[in-house]
């Protein structure tokens, strides 16, 4: 038989209150802690009981209404461990049944839980890998958020589609801005609903760009709760907050620095060489490291490779074709007898990136770059071989097409730009060679 028992959190909130946590015992192996969003001050629960004051009726008032809620939760989650097959009882399948019941329990007006509203929202949408990705990034820090106004106020929070608010957004905003600095405060939160990869399950500090992007994603699932009927709140109609994205110059390197690169000798280092290799192809394809690590030889057709870009499958699905550079055929010759048909030695995203890092300063592409830091808005100089990443090969691939021919909407056929893409425009700066030859004009 299920039991729980009745515990107090060790840290204490900024109003000197300790969250009550329960353990719910089913059986040897099974015993979570959930974490209950109910606070009180730690002189008024001993051993599991309440200690009310004779004199502060108010007060007491308070401890019965928590003391009420607890005992709701408990029962509810006792309910749970009988009706449910063991195999499924883990500590998260708890947390979830518990936010859907605080929802519920709360007075929702749409009469569906919040949580349960946005997985029928991406359940319905045939998005792409990349957005389902960014969808449960928010998703997540939309439920550290909730944690985080129940750990402020010490009262549970939990977000409805019907009462959110403009002045929510807003602090919402806020908190994906400030969540870096939350997480000290605030750890146990992020046990639940990690913000990162690693040991460190804390988030990094975020910039606009970031924030615009969580923020459109939000906008849209209110937008489609609106058009569905489910709500009449449109709470981003009077949101005046940031609301668009800035990027500085796209920078890239240069036909001579690529070929520098290709042309280095990293025998020494057979993984790195194996990178290097995927880079160097990667700059002569042009497509988003999504794509690329997709590719497999039945890719290649006819001299070239096609594919359909993962971000614009599900809306505008054309093949993108893209004849191969003789030095990416001779790339992929060098690996053709890999298993499961892949195309080269992907390996994951993050360390490719670190890869690039280290193939830069190996090949002695160290030059500086200015850059707009994303956090602070402002500009700077780096080294270039520090900030590298896999999109630097396709900004490189369309930087050095643009330069050669002018037409963005040739370009735009090889890279998967849409005519009059604003991601597109980027690339089109006017280049130092241009600069100079209009100033011999004079």
């Amino acid at each position: 038989m299920a039991t729980t028992k009745r515990e107090l959190s060790k840290k204490v909130n900024s109003s000197g209150k300790s969250e009550i946590i329960l353990r719910i015992s089913v059986a040897r192996g099974i015993q979570p802690r959930i974490h209950t969003g109910l606070y009180i001050s730690p002189s008024r629960f001993k051993n599991g009981s309440f200690v009310r004051p004779r004199a502060d009726r108010a007060e007491a008032e308070e401890i019965q209404k928590i003391e009420s809620d607890l005992t709701a939760i408990e029962q509810y989650l006792l309910r749970i461990a009988t009706m449910t097959s063991r195999h499924m009882l883990s500590r998260q399948y708890f947390i979830s049944k518990l936010h859907d019941y605080l929802h519920r329990s709360a007075g929702n007006t749409s009469q569906h839980p919040f949580h349960e509203i946005f997985e029928q929202y991406l359940s319905t949408h045939q998005f792409s890998d990349w957005r389902v990705k960014r969808y449960r990034v928010l998703r997540r820090a939309l439920r550290r958020y909730e944690a985080f106004r129940t750990a402020e106020n010490g009262t549970p929070f939990v977000i409805h589609i019907s009462t959110f608010t403009t002045a929510d957004i807003t602090d919402f905003e806020n908190f994906l801005r400030d969540e870096h600095k939350i997480h000290t405060r605030y750890p146990e939160i992020y046990n639940d609903y990690r913000a990162s990869i690693g040991k460190n399950a804390g988030p990094l500090p975020r910039g606009n760009n970031t924030i615009v992007n969580l923020l459109n994603a939000l906008r849209a699932f209110f937008n489609w709760c609106y058009n569905q009927e489910f709500t009449d709140n449109r709470p981003f109609a009077r949101y005046n907050g940031i609301k668009a994205e800035l990027y500085g110059t796209p920078y890239y390197i240069t036909i001579d620095e690529r070929n520098i690169i290709a042309q280095t000798d990293l025998s020494h280092d057979t993984h790195l060489a194996a990178q290097r290799d995927i880079f160097i192809f990667h700059c002569l394809i042009g497509c988003r490291v999504s794509d690329l690590m997709r590719l497999t030889a039945g890719n290649i057709i006819g001299g070239a490779v096609e594919y359909i870009a993962g971000k614009t499958r599900q809306r505008h699905p054309e093949v993108i074709r893209v004849p191969l550079h003789p030095q990416a055929a001779t790339i992929i010759k060098r690996y053709r007898d890999l298993p499961d048909g892949r195309l080269l030695p992907f390996t994951s995203a993050q360390r490719y990136n670190e890869a690039i890092k280290r193939i830069f300063l190996q090949c002695g592409i160290t030059r500086t770059v200015t850059i707009l830091n994303p956090l602070t808005g402002l500009e700077e100089q780096r080294p270039i071989n520090e900030i590298a990443t896999s999109h630097l090969a396709r900004r490189t691939f369309v930087g050095n097409l643009y330069k050669k021919v002018k037409d963005p909407s040739l370009v735009g056929r090889l890279s998967g730009h849409k005519d009059g893409s604003k991601a597109f425009a980027r690339y089109r700066d006017i280049d130092e060679e241009m600069k100079r030859d209009l100033i011999n004009l004079l």
